[in-house]
C-alpha cells in the first residue's frame, strides 16, 4: 500500500458466535476476521442493497396500485436479501436453504405473472399450480441432492425461460413493425401510438440490457472470486483494511445482482401494462442510468 494511504492489517480468522460451518458452500471472504457475530461481514452487508430495493419496490407498487402479484414478488426479492445475509452471516445450512430457494421463489412469482396476465380464474389457478408443483419439486429434489450446482442450474433455467419469454411478448405485441395494426385507429392516432411504441421497446431495451450487463458483470466477478481465491485473500492482506473489502467479489456479486433483479422485476411491472393497451397511463421514471427507476402512473392533467 502507498504510505500515504491510511490501512489497518487484517486480524486473524477466528471462531464466531454462530459455531462450526455446516453450509455445502464457503466463500473467498475470511470467516469472523471483522465480527463475532457475522461470519463474513461483506458479503452479509451487500445483501442491505435487497432490503432498501424492495422497500423502494413495495411503495411504489401500493402507491400506484400496481398487480398483486408484483408486490409479493418484491417481498419474495425482499426475502432473497434477508436469507442471504442471514446465510453470510450465520454460515449455517438452514440458512443456505432459505437463501437459495428464496431466489426460485421469486422468479417462479415472475413466470406466473408473466403467464397469467390476461388468463381467467380457472387458467390462473390451474398455472398456479404447475409454478407451485415445479417450485416444490426443486425444492424437494434440492433438499435430498444438495447439490448447489443443481440450484444453480435450476435457477439459470428459470430466469432465461422468463426473460426470453418476456422479449419475444415485447417485440411481437408491442413494436410497431412486428404487431398487428388496428384498423379502427385513425391514421394519426395509429401513428401517434407507433411512435410511442417505438420509444417504450427501445426503453425497454436499454432497461433490460442493463439488467443483463450488471448480472453478467456480476457472475464474471464472482467467478474470478471464486478461481483465484488465494490470490485475492494475498491481495486484501497487502492492501489491508478498509481498501481490502473492494476485492470481496461475492460482495459485488450481490450489489450487481440486487440491482439486475430490481430492473428485471421493474421491467415486469412496466410490460404488463404495455400489454395491457394503458401505455398512456404509466410512465417509466428514469431519468438517468444511475438512478432507481420506478413506474409511476400518469394524471389525467398530464394525459391531456
Amino acid at each position: 500500500m502507498p504510505s500515504w494511504l491510511p490501512s489497518t492489517p487484517y486480524p486473524a480468522a477466528k471462531d464466531g458466535f454462530w459455531g462450526p460451518v455446516t453450509s455445502t458452500l464457503n466463500w473467498c471472504e475470511e470467516d469472523y476476521y471483522a465480527s463475532h457475530y457475522l461470519a463474513e461481514i461483506v458479503n452479509s452487508l451487500t445483501n442491505l442493497i435487497f432490503v432498501v430495493l424492495a422497500f423502494k419496490g413495495i411503495a411504489n407498487c401500493l402507491r400506484n396500485g400496481h398487480d398483486t402479484v408484483f408486490v409479493v414478488a418484491f417481498v419474495s426479492y425482499l426475502l432473497v436479501g434477508l436469507g442471504s445475509f442471514f446465510f453470510h452471516a450465520t454460515l449455517l445450512y438452514p440458512m443456505q436453504l432459505v437463501d437459495e430457494l428464496s431466489m426460485i421463489y421469486t422468479t417462479s412469482i415472475m413466470t406466473f405473472a408473466l403467464f397469467t396476465r390476461a388468463a381467467a380464474r380457472p387458467a390462473r389457478l390451474f398455472f398456479g399450480l404447475l409454478v407451485a408443483s415445479l417450485a416444490a419439486f426443486i425444492t424437494a429434489y434440492y433438499v435430498y441432492l444438495g447439490d448447489p450446482l443443481f440450484h444453480q442450474n435450476a435457477f439459470a433455467v428459470l430466469t432465461a425461460f422468463t426473460i426470453l419469454r418476456s422479449l419475444y411478448i415485447m417485440e411481437t405485441r408491442l413494436r410497431p413493425s412486428r404487431r398487428c395494426k388496428d384498423l379502427s385507429l385513425t391514421p394519426a392516432e395509429q401513428a401517434r401510438r407507433d411512435v410511442r411504441d417505438d420509444v417504450i421497446v427501445t426503453t425497454m431495451w436499454r432497461f433490460v440490457g442493463l439488467a443483463l450487463a450488471a448480472a453478467a458483470g456480476g457472475f464474471a466477478i464472482w467467478n474470478l472470486d471464486t478461481l483465484h481465491c488465494d490470490a485475492i485473500r494475498r491481495w486484501r492482506h497487502r492492501v489491508g483494511l478498509p481498501w481490502g473489502v473492494l476485492l470481496e467479489g461475492h460482495g459485488w456479486w450481490h450489489i450487481l445482482t440486487g440491482i439486475s433483479a430490481y430492473y428485471q422485476l421493474m421491467w415486469g411491472v412496466w410490460l404488463r401494462y404495455c400489454l395491457n393497451g394503458q401505455q398512456d397511463d404509466v410512465e417509466m421514471v428514469w431519468p438517468s442510468m444511475w438512478s432507481v427507476p420506478v413506474v409511476e402512473k400518469v394524471s389525467a392533467k398530464k394525459r391531456n
